[in-house]
């Protein structure tokens, strides 16, 4: 009976891990990029705002990458096993495969 709770409570530490840095994550990049967005922006008392400097522009197109690569892999993944087939990477390229 142990070893049974023991498995167990393995298995939910590795699902808890897994939601914690694909549901927090992502949003969690998405929102530094935003905050890199606003890098060199400034309101002045007349109203009039400065745009963003290139380096804000940067971080906010890595960050963004970054969340549109997670969806991808996230929405190939769920159609490759609704399919019956699975994930894999060649390389750093993902593929669509039967299971073997």
């Amino acid at each position: 009976m142990s070893n049974y709770l023991s498995l167990t409570l393995t298995g939910v530490w590795k699902v808890l891990a897994a939601g914690l840095v694909l549901g927090a994550g992502l949003p969690f990049v998405y929102g530094l990029g935003l905050r890199a967005l606003g890098i060199g922006t400034s309101t002045t008392a007349d109203g009039t705002t400065t745009k963003a400097n290139a380096t804000g522009k940067l971080i906010f197109a890595i960050c963004l990458a970054i969340v549109l690569i997670g969806v991808a892999l996230g929405l190939m993944f769920i159609i490759a096993t609704g399919l019956g087939k699975q994930l894999v990477f060649h390389g750093i390229l993902p593929a669509i495969e039967p299971k073997k």
